[in-house]
């Protein structure tokens, strides 16, 4: 499978559990942050895991298409796919946007009427 095929839909609970471990978060933030890199380049982030630990973890983010991996020469340069990560964070956000959008429109009418009781 293409992993650029824009139908791949990931499951919630594979992505949840795959996005609970703090290394492979930590993985994906560093890939947000970055751009692409290699092993060794995110490898030098942890310090107490070795190589091949990193490589497992990378490994599952692959699988579940959360990253892109390309190859040049003999190096393998990863890169987040954020349209999989959209896929499964959208739907589930908007889930609880009703509530946040309620509370931005009570914030929003506090700071209004404290910067008129201000200004006059």
């Amino acid at each position: 499978m293409d992993p650029h095929d824009k139908s791949y839909k990931l499951d919630e609970k594979a992505f949840f559990q795959t996005i609970g471990d703090n290394t492979r978060r930590a993985i994906l933030d560093l890939l947000a942050e970055h751009g692409e890199l290699t092993v060794t380049q995110i490898s030098e982030h942890f310090p107490n895991l070795v190589r091949s630990g990193i490589s497992k973890h990378l490994m599952q983010l692959r699988k579940l298409k959360l990253v892109y991996s390309k190859k040049r020469g003999r190096e393998h340069f990863y890169s987040l796919n954020p349209e999989v990560i959209w896929s499964v964070l959208e739907p589930w956000i908007k889930k609880y946007e009703k509530y946040w959008s309620k509370n931005l429109i009570r914030l929003k009418q506090a700071a209004e009427k404290s910067n008129q009781d201000h200004t006059e």
